[in-house]
């Protein structure tokens, strides 16, 4: 799915709500992470709860990214509708929680993949991404 990105930071969290939140901080704080994509932590085991911390972290939500994703994998599987995924905007970076499952999370980003170029233009304040509404 190379699309030219580069990833800047790579971690495994526990499951613990307040190192998911410190985590998703300290990213967007270094100024240089645009997009922060989680995986796991969004079903309905209770220890699932990374939508709980993304979502106290967050700004500004964009649930149109989790509809779309939810939306493309309910033509895929049933399942899809239990997922709790969250995203949102905090400062310039967006973050947007993938499923745990390696399948899903790449259906789930090809079906926001090609919006996430335009998203970034958009949180970097780049006149021509505005122009392409």
């Amino acid at each position: 799915m190379g699309k030219g990105w580069d990833v800047i930071k790579k971690a495994i969290i526990p499951d613990d709500r307040n190192d998911i939140k410190n985590i998703l901080i300290e990213w967007v704080e270094r100024g240089d992470i645009e997009i922060i994509l989680t995986t796991g932590g969004t079903g309905f085991a209770l220890r699932d709860i990374t939508p709980e911390a993304t979502r106290e972290i967050i700004e500004r939500p964009a649930p149109g990214l989790t509809e779309a994703m939810r939306s493309a994998s309910l033509a895929v599987t049933q399942h899809a509708m239990l997922s709790r995924a969250e995203a949102g905007i905090r400062g310039n970076t967006l973050i947007v929680n993938l499923p745990g499952s390696p399948k899903g999370a790449v259906e789930n980003l090809r079906t926001i993949l090609g919006t996430l170029p335009h998203a970034v233009g958009l949180l970097n304040n780049d006149g021509e991404a505005e122009s392409k509404h």
